[in-house]
């Protein structure tokens, strides 16, 4: 069998250091695989939270990047109160350069230069994924984000005026964040198989929503006194998260054995054994052809554009529609995620029940339409009727956009038609996700260019994608074929 042999080196012996710690993972659970699954699911939940954590500030930002800059405000003073206000534009000004009035359409550009980078990265990086050690290049690509996170925010502390800059950081940050979903669900397909993940996965990737909450939560709490802090916090809980990632992260169950027999070689090396016998990596036009792939693609660009727009743009519309401060917005568009959260779990369970995951998604596609129109006007109601509107919104917008990124990636990977090879597993993810990306990049675009004809025309389009979406899946339905049941 062929081996490649690394010398001696700190590289070597911090993977040795890992291999060693996952050893001891392993003897603590010793005949538990059940305690192991358990392990594996919070380990990859934490680092998509962070993920999520990281991408959530710029929404929360918004706000404070451009304030209302014609608020007057009253310098103290012992004259009459007949006396003219003075302005006081250092206390309450927009950080240039989105002072402009075009400032709707700069934000816009920085999300749609972050998506869609995102979006173009994610159909490369798949095919990377499947070539390299999945903990490596994960670990990588967190840190590289922390990095890149971290980098917006000392903006802030270097007074930095550019939209280059920014624009730059945004894309660069976008083709790093590329690195971890396909990672993260290769790793869950690996561990689980078809029968119930659909709830294991709609109970995971409530990652994706309290990652959202506690972004805003962070940026929340340090967007009025200093704004830089709302992306360096994040940035730096992303590259700690990247570390315990390569320190922890078990890939395969097979890994556990495999890690145990390594741990027994000499220290000054480490052994990487490449079977003969492993399958090659599937390619980009024969992850096409898996029936579905091409169909569920389509169907989640129309969902994550709406699921991106709220993400993007929420808080924004919360502070122009009811009238709050920046913190306050924030905190109430987290509503959103935590009906996220539900919708997901429920879209789950309910595909498991009925082995049917295109109907699920179907259904919840049907009444999220109308429920994004009842949001813009109960909106106008008060604070209750908006709380309850958003839990709605968020578990029905959510729920499909959570079971197509999961439970349906990891089924169209590890279909029958690939003859159990579980690298094409990488592929369908990137495919998949990186097609929604491209309606994550449009979402937040199209929103910042409508909402200055009126928010209506943004709301009208969010109604349009969630038909076109389903419009997706009745062509599903026409199809006879043993993908139906995904």
């Amino acid at each position: 069998m062929p081996a490649a042999y690394v010398q001696y080196s700190y590289l070597g012996l911090f993977w040795n250091a890992a291999n060693l710690l996952i050893c001891f993972v392993q003897s603590m659970t010793r005949g538990h695989f059940t305690v192991k699954c358990t392990y594996f699911l919070i380990l990859t939940e934490l680092c998509c939270v962070c993920f999520h954590l990281s991408r959530k500030p710029i929404s929360i930002v918004k706000s404070e990047l451009h304030k209302n800059c014609s608020h007057v405000m009253e310098a103290p003073s012992e004259s009459s109160s007949s006396q003219q206000p003075v302005l006081h534009p250092e206390l309450d000004c927009s950080w240039k350069p989105f002072d402009r009035n075009n400032y709707k359409q700069l934000l816009g550009a920085m999300d749609y230069s972050f998506l869609c980078a995102y979006a173009i990265g994610m159909y490369l990086s798949g095919i990377i994924g499947e070539r390299l050690p999945i903990r490596l290049y994960l670990t990588v690509g967190m840190l590289t984000s922390g990095l890149f996170t971290c980098l917006f925010g000392l903006g802030y502390v270097y007074d930095v005026h550019s939209l280059g800059f920014y624009i730059f950081v945004q894309v660069a940050n976008g083709l790093v964040q590329t690195t971890g979903w396909p990672s993260v669900v290769t790793c869950i397909g690996n561990w689980f198989g078809k029968g119930r993940r659909g709830l294991i996965m709609g109970l995971w990737n409530s990652h994706t929503s309290v990652g959202n909450i506690l972004g805003s939560l962070i940026a929340g709490y340090y967007v009025s006194s200093n704004w830089g802090l709302s992306f360096i916090v994040p940035g730096v809980i992303i590259a700690a998260m990247g570390v315990i990632c390569f320190l922890f992260l078990i890939e395969h169950p097979n890994d556990l054995k495999i890690a145990s027999a390594q741990s027994s070689a000499s220290s000054n090396q480490v052994v990487v054994v490449k079977s003969e016998a492993e399958p090659s990596a599937i390619s980009f036009m024969g992850a096409l052809r898996i029936p579905g792939v091409v169909e569920f693609s389509l169907c989640l660009l129309f969902a994550k554009l709406v699921s991106y727009t709220f993400l993007f743009w929420l808080p924004l519309y919360i502070t122009k529609a009811a009238h709050l401060d920046a913190k306050k917005a924030g905190d109430l568009s987290t509503l959103f995620d935590v009906g996220g959260i539900v919708g997901g779990i429920l879209a789950g369970v309910l595909s498991d029940k009925m082995g049917k995951r295109a109907t699920t998604c179907a259904v919840m596609l049907l009444l999220a339409a109308p429920t994004l129109y009842g949001f813009s006007m109960m909106s106008q109601f008060g604070l209750g009727p908006t709380i309850g509107m958003l839990l709605v919104c968020g578990g029905l917008v959510n729920g499909p956009y959570a079971l197509i990124t999961t439970a349906v990636s990891a089924d169209l990977g590890t279909h029958k038609s690939l003859k159990g090879n579980a690298r094409a597993l990488s592929t369908v993810t990137a495919i998949i996700d990186g097609t929604g990306s491209v309606g994550a990049a449009v979402g937040p675009l199209l929103a910042g260019l409508l909402s200055a004809q009126g928010w209506d025309q943004v709301f009208y389009m969010l109604m349009t994608a969630d038909f076109l979406a389903l419009l997706v899946k009745l062509h599903l339905d026409n199809f006879k074929g043993d993908f139906l049941s995904i």
